[in-house]
């Protein structure tokens, strides 16, 4: 979640906003975004419903549909462009801003508009 933070200005630039989801609660990520200072949307997949749909449910200590970390660059909220599976590794920023940015890519990029 740092690592978000401290990179959204580079982010920003490149047309990408994060946002971070996991099996915990609402109240959780309320608690995590104002101990760290995070201002990256948190969204809770309580029922595991995310991780089945995205395809990256695995089962950690008993509990089944926890989201393995990973990366997903998304256009428009509709189409998959690229994941990261990362396992304990955090995602290489500097890889998904490159892939934001490259000419084949069509999302809306703030310096170069869509297309």
């Amino acid at each position: 979640m740092l690592l978000l933070r401290d990179r959204s200005g580079d982010l920003a630039a490149a047309g990408v906003r994060p946002l971070a989801i996991s099996r915990d609660s609402v109240w959780s990520h309320r608690a995590w975004s104002e101990a760290l200072a995070v201002d990256v949307p948190l969204l809770s997949d309580w029922n595991g419903e995310a991780a089945r749909g995205f395809g990256v449910a695995v089962e950690v200590s008993g509990m089944s549909d926890v989201a393995a970390r990973s990366a997903f660059l998304i256009e428009d909220g509709e189409r998959i462009r690229a994941v990261w599976m990362l396992g304990r590794e955090l995602p290489d920023l500097d890889l998904v801003i490159e892939t934001a940015t490259r000419a084949d890519w069509t999302g809306s990029r703030p310096d170069h508009g869509t297309g």
